[in-house]
């Protein structure tokens, strides 16, 4: 029991001289701004972590277009704390801040053509090849076991993909259209709940902030938005340009065709944005609560220590509740895109 009771003053005490260590390094304010976008923008690195004050990242590819020079292919770690490399470097302040700019022999700087491997790009691709994996493991164990019911991972999978189809798609769409519009949707389900589970591990390979990059969001919803208008019936854009309304909403002013005409547009931007909003949301909220930590050295070593378990506990709360929603945005991302669909598949 003395033993026991030794130890935990043992690890107090180690805590209060961690704590104390942080606080004479605090001399300057926490720019807690900094810290957060750091983090949820796109980079050409892969920060890890920081080990006796030497950053530990792993540099991307560069691909840029001069405007005098062509093209060049080159790793970040070129361009590392501000150098320069055949004219080009990263930006430290400006419009193209944290973004790859070339200074040309007139002295001015612009943005080049930059096709470069970013973070995001790692991760988005770290995405899709699990979700291949995940896909062929799947199909592959069913080709070699017909006939069984699988457990694990692929009797998992099976759960998921028929509920998804069944009670989603089939459902929202109908029955008779909903096939062609299956395999998109099930794949959009997967690649966004791939994504978002993935943000949430704050270390390599996780920590990208692919879902919460609305560049990201906006292809998801222009697909959306095609495959519901390119295949949309004729009764689908009656209903648009000549809705079941009174004729005085109609003529002489169109007031309800142009809000039907708007309504094609507002539908996919609500899905780009709920997505990103939600999502980017949750990792500034769980970046800001961690940062409450340095924010209270300067405060005293008890202030220090009562904030820092106050926010370890909302950060394990905000962490379990973003992996709800994780899969619930998934979730809502298929059955609102399966409900726009199945709208545009009405027939008279």
């Amino acid at each position: 029991m003395d033993k026991a009771r030794n130890n935990c003053w043992k690890w107090i005490a180690m805590l209060c001289l961690l704590l104390v260590g942080f606080q004479t390094k605090a001399e300057e304010a926490i720019n807690v701004q900094e810290i957060v976008f750091s983090h949820i923008q796109d980079s050409y690195t892969w920060h890890i972590t920081d080990w006796n004050e030497h950053e530990i990242a792993i540099p991307l590819p560069i691909i840029v277009k001069g405007e005098e020079s062509g093209w060049h292919c080159f790793s970040s770690a070129r361009l590392h704390k501000g150098a320069t490399y055949e004219n080009f470097s990263l930006a430290q302040e400006g419009e193209y801040a944290g973004k790859v700019v070339e200074t040309l022999a007139s002295g001015e700087v612009v943005r080049p053509i930059d096709i470069s491997i970013t973070k995001n790009v790692c991760g988005l691709l770290l995405a899709c090849c699990l979700l291949l994996i995940s896909i062929l493991k799947t199909a592959h164990w069913y080709k070699k076991h017909p006939g069984e019911a699988p457990g694990g991972f692929v009797g998992m999978m099976e759960a998921v993909v028929n509920y998804i189809e069944e009670d989603v798609i089939r459902k929202s769409i109908g029955e008779r259209d909903y096939k062609p519009f299956s395999s998109y949707l099930l794949t959009v389900f997967f690649f966004i709940l791939i994504n978002n589970l993935l943000g949430i591990i704050p270390i390599f390979p996780g920590g990208a902030n692919v879902t919460g990059n609305i560049a990201v969001t906006m292809v998801l919803a222009v697909c959306t938005f095609l495959a519901v208008n390119l295949f949309g019936t004729k009764a689908y854009w009656k209903d648009i340009f000549w809705p079941n309304t009174p004729i005085f909403l109609k003529l002489p002013i169109p007031i309800m065709p142009f809000v039907e005409f708007f309504g094609i547009f507002t539908k996919p931007f609500a899905l780009m944005i709920r997505l990103f909003a939600n999502i980017m949301a949750g990792h500034t909220i769980i970046l800001a609560l961690t940062c409450l930590i340095f924010i209270t050295v300067s405060m005293g070593i008890w202030v220090n220590m009562g904030m820092t378990l106050v926010s370890i506990a909302f950060c394990i709360f905000m962490n379990c509740l973003e992996l709800f929603v994780a899969c619930l945005q998934a979730y809502i991302f298929t059955l609102l895109s399966a409900s726009y669909i199945g709208l545009a598949k009405v027939r008279e």
